[in-house]
């Protein structure tokens, strides 16, 4: 599915804060994510209208196959990417923000040859923890 750059954010938040917390609220993502309540929800809404969320009455959100899909991508590209970046020596928290920006622009075909690489050359690392 091609999902843009900010529903991918919004996605893995969703998924991380899953992780964290026993249900995931929109006041939740928009505290995790420093944004204003107002733009969270008509992310939502498009999230919604993409089948890629469900959103209780309650307003409990939880992601669809497809969207745990999409996250479950992102977070792996996002973790692997940072853990190779501090691995080569990068400051953890430009690691971070580095592999946030790399992992929605890099196609799945590089992304696979990198980790590849890294198995092959690099078995004694582990990058995917």
């Amino acid at each position: 599915m091609n999902v843009n750059e900010s529903a991918e954010n919004y996605l893995e938040t969703i998924l991380i804060l899953s992780h964290r917390l026993p249900v995931v609220r929109s006041i939740d993502i928009a505290t995790e994510l420093n944004f204003k309540k107002p733009s969270v929800s008509v992310a939502m809404k498009n999230l919604r209208e993409k089948h890629l969320i469900t959103m209780t009455e309650a307003g409990y959100i939880s992601l669809t196959e497809s969207g745990k899909e999409v996250a479950n991508m992102v977070y792996e590209k996002h973790t692997f990417l940072s853990n190779w970046l501090e691995y080569l020596g990068v400051d953890p928290r430009i690691a971070s923000e580095d592999a946030c920006r790399i992992e929605h622009v890099i196609s799945t075909e590089s992304f696979e040859a990198i980790k590849e690489h890294v198995k092959k050359f690099h078995s004694n690392i582990n990058l995917l923890r």
